[in-house]
């Protein structure tokens, strides 16, 4: 099968030598997003609920890009700097998300790009 590769500007453009989402047949890989903002690629201001907000909403931006939408997500994997924030993500997730929920795996990580707090990826099927 042939990928194609997925961009919006909607979303922050690659800070690195990656694509914001390739699809393969019917299933969409959505590479991490962090939260920047997209129109200035800039890390936003806030706590980690303003952070996951953002990362959301830019992962929200190529699943549209593809095609898809947050229900069409598979597959979600959180990557936190501080698990103790666990709580406050799960509830941002929540705005985002209905049953029936995606997989998921939520890890804690010493560092994530730019020195955020929250980034989040994920793998989408079209139907």
């Amino acid at each position: 099968m042939s990928r194609e590769i997925i961009h919006t500007d909607q979303a922050p453009a690659a800070i690195g030598p990656y694509s914001q989402a390739v699809r393969v047949g019917d299933t969409v890989y959505l590479s991490g997003q962090i939260p920047l903002d997209p129109a200035s690629g800039l890390v936003i201001e806030g706590d980690i609920e303003a952070q996951a907000h953002r990362a959301f909403r830019n992962l929200q931006a190529v699943c549209e890009a593809a095609g898809g939408s947050l229900a069409d997500i598979a597959r979600l994997g959180l990557f936190l700097t501080d698990l103790g924030a666990f709580g406050k993500v799960n509830a941002v997730m929540g705005e985002y998300f209905n049953p029936p929920y995606p997989a998921r795996s939520t890890v804690e990580v010493s560092a994530l790009p730019r020195g955020v707090a929250f980034e989040v990826d994920a793998i989408m099927v079209l139907r």
